[in-house]
């Protein structure tokens, strides 16, 4: 039990790097900043536009941007931490990042914020990686499990937390900075951050590194990019040409990728994403129910900020703060998790899948039947169920992603893993998001909101079909 307690533990000198408290409360830091910032945004769009005179489509560049850049580097970022360190790429990433977001709170256009959000991304995606990749390397048994349990708690938290801590900062007006706290509050968290993993956090890396695969990256960006920029973009921009073009580009990079990774590994090389790793049946099935998922997940914060803020009017910080109730209902289900894991398994994936259909039925029968009069308290019921609900999904299906990934391939798993969750959070964004907008001029929010909740159901409705074929126990 010492040895879990102690921060002393964070290297040890005798065996195998150990992570200890304080080392897992850094990691978890860093890996709570890129999650809240991809959210944080959400209620601070309206207040953005005004200040910098900025458009729809360039609105949702500032959330795409991070967002692309976020997803195309996060297996790159993974390979390098475990060529050259991972503690040296978590530190490096972090400055990176308190520098990006630096220049996000200071950037004078709307253009020069795009261009920060992108470079913020990248920075996201060179620390991020290496959270997952430490615990993995760095703990064993059951305190890799409850680390791993954290780990969900504190995503799942920074995602719905994120949108909270924006409203409350667009209000708040620091100082008259307005939206621009939501950026520059990241600067002295990564402060903090950097004084404490350079005390608490091991280093650790492959035994076995492998050069970087630059066809494999070039075409996984090339494969991304094409899918996530027209559907992000496409709507605000009337879908012109260029869009088409790239939708229909995606499945070739998609193929032209595969194979080449797949030649790789059959003449002995380590490709960017190994087509051995799916072989593992709990990581392949677990990575599918990642998708629609997070698609949900991503798609109704997005939604559900725009329609609280422009359609019940409600203030940013009373359209952040109706999300509490499901924020506290996340972390009270994530603290009872691992008790009901022990004893019930991968179930409890079923089970919260059960309640989260069960909450977002109610929010879909409370936007009907009560809108435009939408505020908060009528909301709670079904933001309680539904957010226990994801709690008792996400930790446990990212345990099950990666709890047969070896130490060796500790970066290349979670880059895989965090790819494929940041990707479809991207895509629950342009998809949800342009189904919600697309929907309001001929039928009214309301009714456009309505909608979208009963699309989202219908994928938890899938995740939680799926979640019947993942093996029942975890090892």
């Amino acid at each position: 039990m010492t040895e879990i307690l102690s921060p002393r533990t964070a290297r040890s000198v005798t065996g195998p790097p150990v992570l200890g408290a304080l080392g897992l409360f850094t990691v978890l830091l860093g890996a709570a900043l890129p999650l809240v910032d991809f959210f944080i945004v959400n209620v601070a769009l309206p207040t953005i536009g005004h200040d910098l005179a900025a458009g729809e489509a360039v609105l949702e560049l500032v959330v795409a941007g991070y967002g692309v850049a976020y997803a195309v580097l996060l297996v790159l970022g993974g390979r390098l931490g475990d060529m050259f360190g991972r503690r040296r790429l978590f530190l490096g990433g972090m400055v990176a990042f308190g520098l990006t977001s630096l220049a996000c709170g200071l950037a004078p256009t709307a253009w020069t914020l795009v261009a920060a959000r992108v470079a913020q991304g990248a920075a996201s995606a060179a620390m991020l990686p290496q959270v997952l990749a430490t615990i993995q390397s760095a703990t064993r048994g059951p305190r890799r499990a409850k680390a791993m349990g954290l780990y969900g708690a504190t995503a799942g938290l920074s995602m719905v937390a994120g949108q909270i801590l924006g409203g409350v900062l667009v209000a708040a007006d620091i100082a008259g900075t307005g939206w621009r706290a939501v950026f520059l509050v990241n600067v002295p968290v990564v402060l903090l951050g950097l004084f404490l993993a350079a005390r608490a956090v091991p280093e650790t890396r492959s035994q076995h590194p492998q050069p970087v695969d630059v066809p494999g990256t070039v075409l996984l960006a090339v494969a991304l990019v094409s899918l996530l920029a027209p559907l992000t973009e496409g709507r605000a921009a009337g879908w012109p040409l260029w869009t088409w073009l790239s939708l229909a580009l995606f499945p070739v990079a998609a193929t032209a990728f595969y194979l080449v990774e797949r030649r790789a590994e059959r003449r002995g090389r380590t490709p960017l994403v190994p087509p051995g790793l799916f072989a593992d049946v709990p990581l392949r099935r677990g990575l599918v129910m990642i998708v629609p998922f997070s698609v949900g997940f991503s798609g109704f914060m997005f939604v559900i900020a725009v329609a609280l803020q422009q359609g019940a009017g409600l203030s940013p910080v009373r359209a952040g703060l109706a999300l509490v109730p499901m924020a506290v209902a996340f972390f009270v289900a994530s603290l009872l998790g691992p008790r009901l894991i022990a004893r019930w398994g991968t179930r409890v994936v079923t089970a919260g899948g059960v309640l989260q259909a069960v909450g977002v039925g109610v929010l879909t029968v409370t936007v009907w039947s009560s809108w435009p009069h939408l505020g908060g308290p009528g909301l709670w019921p079904g933001l309680i169920v539904a957010g226990a609900g994801q709690a008792l999904q996400l930790p446990v299906l990212f345990r099950v992603i990666l709890s047969q990934v070896p130490a060796a391939r500790a970066g290349v798993g979670s880059g895989v893993m965090i790819t494929v969750q940041q990707s479809a959070l991207a895509l629950g964004v342009a998809t949800l998001g342009t189904l919600f907008l697309s929907l309001v001029p001929g039928r009214g929010m309301g009714q456009a909101l309505t909608t979208t909740l009963l699309v989202q159901l219908a994928g938890v409705l899938l995740t939680t079909a799926l979640s019947l074929r993942l093996p029942r126990e975890i090892t």
